[in-house]
């Protein structure tokens, strides 16, 4: 399994609408062979940044779908980024 999660920083005005540009990416990810979670999100606390998860079965579907990043739009609304991809050995369930 590969979790690939961080954030990204955007001018507080421009959250919206980046959020707004993401929703068709986030749905060609749930649609893809191979994702279990896919979730961009406004963070409650901290205006202007906003929370990226995702979980795949593997490498090599994560690859399949990545394209070369954020458009040029949302690359120019993004500020800041750390976003980090986590091979992950197990899985235990906490539900």
């Amino acid at each position: 399994m590969v979790i690939v999660a961080g954030h990204v920083v955007v001018r507080p005005e421009d959250r919206g609408r980046y959020l707004d540009s993401c929703t068709p990416v986030v749905e060609q990810a749930r649609a893809a062979p191979g994702c279990l979670d896919f979730t961009i999100a406004a963070d409650p606390l901290v205006d202007g940044r906003i929370n990226v998860f995702e979980r795949w079965e593997s490498v090599s579907a994560v690859e399949e779908f990545r394209g070369s990043g954020p458009g040029d739009d949302q690359g120019a609304m993004i500020v800041s980024a750390s976003v980090a991809e986590y091979d992950v050995a197990g899985e235990r369930s906490l539900t």
